[in-house]
Parts: C-alpha cells; sequence; structure tokens
C-alpha cells in the first residue's frame, strides 16, 4: 500500500458475458491531485469507476481506494468518495434548496445545520437566486452544479466525476471547471473521466488514456503530447500574395506539405522539432518573405488520442 496514493488499480478486469469492458486497468492516482481518465464512450472509463466506487465487484485484479480494498472493505470507502454520475442525482420534483437539506439531513446534519449547510453550497455554486425553483425548472448547467453541491454536502476526500459536462453550453462547461479547480485546491482529490480532449487539458495533472478496456499511455498532458514527437509551425505572411512562394520554401526546408489555411495570408505545416521550425523562419526571412506572425504549437490531445489509438472517438456506449 502506498499512502501517497489515493487510488491504486493493478490489472483490474470487468466481463458483460463475451465483453470485456476493462481488461487489465492499472492506475496510480496520486493524493490532492486531479486525475484524468480519458477515452471515447464504450472505453471503459464508466466501468473502472463504477469498480473503483465499489457499484461493481471486479472479476479480476485489484484496487486500493484511499487505502482501502474495494471489495473487502467497501464500506471504508463509501464513506470517504463521492461519486457524481452522468446522469442528475437530484429531485426534480424538490426544489435546489431542498434537495440539498435532505441530503445534509440524510448524511447527519440536524436542522439548523442543514438548512446552513445548504445554504452556504447554494451561494458557493451559484444557484442562489434559483434556490427555492422546482430543479425540473433548472438549466443542464445549472443541474449539474447541483448535482456537484450534492456530492460535497460533507466534503470527500476523493471525488469521481464520470463526464461532468457532457451535454453542457461553453458557459456551464466554464462554470463546472471553476469548481473542480476549487475542490482541488482545497485538498479533494478528483478523478476525472471525460471523453473531452480539451476538459482533460484544462483540468488534469496527470491522464491515462484509455481505449477498449486498457490504459494505452500515461503522463501529463504535456509529455502525452511530446509522445507524438512533432508540433505545427503557423506562419500569417505580410502579403497574401507571396504565399505560393512561402508554401513552396517552407515544404522544402521542412520536408512536409503545407497546409493552406482560410486566412489567404496563413498556411502551417508539421514539424519534428523546434530546431526546424527556427531554421523554416531563418529561410523565410532570407527570402524577404513578410511575416505578420508566426507560432510553434505543440499536438492537441485530440492528435495525441488519433496517434495512439489509430481511431477516432466512437458512439458506442459502455456495458452497465
Amino acid at each position: 500500500m502506498n499512502a501517497t496514493l489515493a487510488v491504486e488499480a493493478t490489472d483490474l478486469q470487468k466481463r458483460f458475458g463475451r465483453t470485456r469492458a476493462v481488461d487489465g486497468v492499472n492506475l496510480a492516482v496520486p493524493r490532492g491531485t486531479v486525475y484524468g481518465v480519458l477515452g471515447p464512450n464504450g472505453a471503459g472509463k464508466t466501468t473502472t469507476i463504477r469498480m473503483l466506487a465499489t457499484l461493481l465487484p471486479p472479476d479480476g485484479g485489484s484496487a486500493r481506494v484511499l487505502g482501502h480494498d474495494v471489495v473487502h472493505d467497501a464500506d471504508a470507502v463509501r464513506g470517504l468518495v463521492s461519486l457524481t454520475g452522468q446522469m442528475a442525482s437530484v429531485d426534480d420534483e424538490l426544489t435546489g434548496r431542498e434537495n440539498l437539506i435532505l441530503l445534509a439531513r440524510l448524511l447527519g446534519f440536524r436542522g439548523r445545520a442543514a438548512r446552513e449547510r445548504a445554504d452556504e453550497l447554494l451561494a458557493a455554486f451559484g444557484l442562489e437566486d434559483a434556490a427555492g425553483r422546482l430543479v425540473k425548472n433548472y438549466s443542464g448547467g445549472m443541474r449539474r452544479r447541483l448535482d456537484i453541491a450534492a456530492s460535497i454536502v460533507v466534503t470527500p476526500e476523493l471525488m469521481f466525476l464520470d463526464e461532468p459536462t457532457t451535454g453542457l453550453d461553453p458557459r456551464s462547461r466554464n462554470q463546472v471547471w471553476d469548481i473542480v479547480r476549487a475542490l482541488a485546491a482545497l485538498g479533494t482529490t478528483v478523478l476525472l473521466c471525460t471523453q473531452y480532449l480539451d476538459e482533460a487539458d484544462q483540468l488534469a495533472e496527470r491522464i491515462a488514456v484509455i481505449d477498449r478496456g486498457r490504459v494505452i499511455a500515461e503522463g501529463t498532458p504535456a509529455q502525452l503530447k511530446a509522445s507524438v514527437g512533432e508540433g505545427a509551425l503557423h506562419v500569417r505572411l505580410l502579403d497574401p500574395d507571396s504565399r505560393p512562394e512561402a508554401a513552396d520554401l517552407l515544404s522544402r526546408v521542412v520536408g512536409r506539405d503545407v497546409e493552406l489555411e482560410a486566412d489567404p495570408a496563413a498556411l502551417s505545416v508539421r514539424v519534428d522539432h523546434a530546431d526546424a521550425a527556427s531554421e523554416a523562419i531563418a529561410e523565410l526571412a532570407r527570402a524577404e518573405v513578410g511575416l505578420a506572425s508566426f507560432a510553434l504549437s505543440q499536438p492537441s490531445l485530440d492528435e495525441v488520442f488519433l496517434a495512439l489509438t489509430g481511431h477516432a472517438a466512437t458512439d458506442e456506449e459502455e456495458p452497465s
């Protein structure tokens, strides 16, 4: 047992009939971090989370959560963690405030303390104005914030977040991201399952990429991007008429096809390393091709996932 880890999973397995939903997953999640589990629908993310949260028994391997075995000490695990799944768990026929008061009472808060905790969470999650409205009349973003608030009536040591922003508009997604960052800043470990690559990039300190029930890569976002081995040089010209000359020069220097972007003055090319980009810019300067701007970008996590798996995200659902 490693006391610095919130989650230790070794060769974790789960089958549904002939389907191996989880096929030997290994995870090591440090305490006090946001750890991302990234993969498309059907990759095995939700099944893994459900085993770690003691909702499903594993068919093979082992897992410890906050030092407790998920099979032999499941009650202890449940007392230390919270799970926010893909579907909201709050009651549509109650108001936001009534939902939180009810949960607080169930978790041991007495009358006045339950009301005070509910009001504290409503204020923290920007739901004060909607506190007296029935949840069925909330927007998707408001429901998601209330659902997360319900998960931390008693602040957990470890929070499982399964696809927390699915179906949300950009503003609501950013609000949920801010909540996740705030929880981590207070010391809660967050295990974030997501199919959104930008979400993992924004929030997670380390990421496990999972595909077809297996972890196929693990590291920081920067390490995963670097593993692809190339980035892109983006160039914007002072004179759009010079683009054919610039494209020819970049192609010869870098040895790659040049992409002509929608902007008639812009083009880009894949590069293996920063030195190649520097050489290309120097050649443009020697040829007196005027540049308005240039930038070297790392691969996106979308490109990393495609490079690692060889396929795009699928629409298959995981077994339940």
